[in-house]
């Protein structure tokens, strides 16, 4: 794939556009996110297109990681996998824009997130704990929606937003949204591309990491009148990333997407709104071990070898927003799911070329989900909310047959089906303090079925297959906190304790007989009991109209009940601290990120995406940043992350591997010092 270039266009945009002044007095908020902060009762937003520090990777990943309490294990330079509270993959639903959406990658090269590009969201949100069941199953640790917003034109007009963004280790990334319309209609066309070669950790050590990145989004909508909506959505996207965790690269990253919504609003009666899509995903990857390196014969790999799995998804909702009373209203609907998994490889691609192979289905999925959610203001400052959904689960095990080392062995599960009612429910207490802020106190619970990485692409410890053996997760969560704004003072905090019933834990290296009285090692899924709990806290102060500081900090702790041993994939604590200054056009700032050494782990024990390799040290990274606004419409931030090139590896990380050419580490390091700037421009 040769992606397409926006350096040119951007660049030719930026310099024709005729600059206007902004008056010395003006002052501007600091453009920059570091952390953004809890304002509404268990809810963080931002917008995705402001400038970020540290600098992300064009991911929907990395954008994350700047919320306190959010992780992300790195496998490279793109593509890493988000965590909240130590929770990850299907613990974390995320949907891109009211849909959901799975990736193909039986070894987690493709989340979700590896199909997000921020620049063409305009808002990304976080719903902490199970205190919401109108967007999807599962759901335990929260769930993040990345949204766009509809364009909305009074008049006949246009809009043309442009960024440019490079830096160092030959990055760079560019964006063009190009907005069209009138008061009954509209067009919108969204270009992104992302590059960059390796990068470098703080000793100067080259980590096998260069990825590229492009996404074309064409959207048509009509607006018969202020308050309906019509939408019809076309995205693709492609791309390519090496990784240092694994023995193979992803050399395609290819996405199809088709989605129509429609919306009616303010309908005046005991229906107050109605919103309805439905869509269809389509996901091709391909992954070897000689395309994107040199490749290097083993005894267990001794030819050039790729593999080719593809996901379906189709997907649909209706929900109805009803209002019973004058204090009450409701959100009522169903959604549903379905997505079939195939695959294709190849050990010798010299020989048999994978794309002469047939398609083998592997697994199929089908989720139908009910749900209501109500908010009942019990006056003008206290309120009270409740939810309850029910999911009817089903999976189909389609494997002939089973990879053992260099063996295929018959399938025990296969053909075999599996369906499950799962409830879901939460309530919450909500009340506004005098001068500003709100406190709640909730209590939830969510079931999950295990998903295709736990079912499918994993053992049991009894079986060579997890499939008719493993239960869904029953997690029941208090979460207590609350909002606070007094004058030149906002602060929020957020606690919860966790109690999770057949936790699925994944544990590498586990000792399974073998033939010939022999034993090997495999991985397997299992079912254990959990409890977590943690908080996080967060305080931004303004000291005068130039000068804000803000301070933030996370914690979480597991615990492996049936084993007696700390749960695996826990982060440590971690503190971030920030002094922003803002002077007319200018702003300046900076951010210090603190994090505690680990010393609780579990070898070998984890989620889907990663175990536990040890302990971990602390450490501490400065970045700082400054900005310049010509007037509404130009700005251009620059900055430096990890300042002082801190060699350092995050505790949730996963193993460095052999990659030949590159030096062989322990975890994958984090880059070293990066110089970056963003140019951004809107024509209107």
């Amino acid at each position: 794939m040769k992606p397409f270039s926006l350096n040119a266009m951007a660049l030719a945009v930026a310099c024709a556009y005729p600059l206007t002044t902004l008056a010395d007095d003006a002052t501007l908020e600091p453009v920059v996110v570091t952390a953004p902060a809890m304002k509404a009762p268990l809810e963080v937003s931002f917008d995705p297109r402001a400038p970020q520090q540290p600098l992300p990777a064009t991911d929907g990943a990395s954008l994350l990681k700047a919320i306190p309490g959010m992780s992300v294990i790195r496998k490279g330079g793109t593509d890493g996998d988000p965590l909240f509270r130590g929770m990850a993959a299907s613990r974390l639903n995320i949907l891109l824009d009211g849909e959901q959406i799975l990736g193909g990658c039986g070894m987690r090269m493709d989340p979700p997130t590896a199909y997000v590009f921020p620049d063409s969201y305009n808002q990304v949100t976080l719903l902490k704990g199970p205190q919401s069941v109108v967007h999807g199953p599962g759901a335990s640790a929260g769930t993040v929606l990345f949204e766009r917003k509809a364009p909305s034109f009074d008049k006949p007009g246009y809009q043309v937003d442009g960024a440019l963004t490079v830096g160092s280790f030959g990055r760079h990334d560019e964006l063009i949204d190009v907005k069209a319309g009138n008061p009954t209609a509209y067009v919108q066309g969204i270009l992104t591309h992302a590059e960059s070669d390796n990068y470098q950790d703080g000793d100067g050590t080259e980590v096998h990491s260069r990825y590229q990145r492009s996404s074309a989004t064409a959207i048509v909508g009509w607006t018969p009148d202020r308050n309906t909506r019509l939408e019809f959505s076309s995205i693709h996207s492609a791309g390519e990333a090496a990784y240092a965790d694994r023995g193979m690269d992803g050399v395609k990253f290819d996405r199809s997407n088709y989605g129509l919504k429609f919306e009616k609003k303010h309908l005046g009666g005991l229906v107050d709104a109605v919103d309805a899509q439905v869509y269809y995903n389509y996901v091709d990857h391909v992954m070897d071990n000689y395309s994107l390196r040199r490749f290097m014969p083993t005894a267990m790999m001794a030819n050039p070898s790729v593999s080719n799995p593809d996901r379906k998804t189709t997907g649909g909702r209706v929900a109805l927003t009803l209002v019973p009373g004058e204090r009450t209203q409701v959100i009522a609907g169903l959604d549903q799911q379905s997505n079939t998994h195939t695959v294709r490889s190849s050990m010798n691609a010299t020989a048999m070329p994978y794309e002469a192979k047939p398609r083998t289905d592997d697994a199929a999925f089908r989720n139908l989900g009910l749900f209501a959610e109500a908010t009942h203001e019990l006056s003008d400052s206290r309120r009270l909310v409740m939810g309850l959904r029910a999911d009817r689960w089903k999976a189909e095990d389609r494997r002939q047959t089973l990879a053992v080392g260099m063996m295929s062995m018959p399938n025990p599960t296969r053909g075999q089906t599996r369906e499950e009612t799962l409830p879901s429910g939460f309530a919450r207490y909500e009340w506004d303090h005098a001068g500003g802020g709100t406190a709640y106190v909730g209590v939830g619970h969510a079931r999950r079925a295990p998903d295709y990485w736990e079912l499918i692409a994993k053992e049991s410890t009894g079986s060579l297959s997890a499939f008719d053996s493993l239960k869904p997760e029953k997690t029941t969560q208090l979460d207590v906190g609350s909002t606070w704004k007094q004058g030149a003072w906002e602060a929020s905090v957020s606690g919860f304790v966790s109690r999770v019933d057949d936790y699925v834990l994944i544990q590498t290296a586990y000792a399974k007989p073998a033939m010939g009285g022999m034993t090997r090692t495999t991985t397997v899924a299992r079912n254990i009991k959990a409890t977590t709990y943690g908080a996080e806290a967060g305080v931004n102060h303004a000291f005068n109209a130039a000068w804000k500081g803000l301070a933030s900090l996370a914690w979480v702790r597991g615990q492996n009940d049936t084993d007696d041993r700390p749960l695996g994939q826990m982060p440590p604590l971690e503190a971030r601290f920030g002094l922003d200054w803002t002077q007319g056009r200018w702003t300046a700032g900076s951010l210090l990120r603190v994090v505690a050494a680990q010393t609780r782990y579990a070898l070998n024990q984890g989620n889907i995406v990663g175990q536990d390799l040890g302990p971990t040290s602390g450490y501490s990274v400065f970045s700082i940043n400054g900005s310049y606004r010509w007037n509404d419409s130009a700005r251009v931030t620059f900055g430096i992350d990890n300042l002082f090139d801190r060699t350092y590896a995050e505790a949730i990380s996963r193993g460095g591997a052999m990659v030949a050419g590159y030096d062989r580490i322990l975890r994958v390091n984090e880059p070293g010092r990066t110089f970056w700037v963003k140019a951004q421009f809107t024509l209107k």
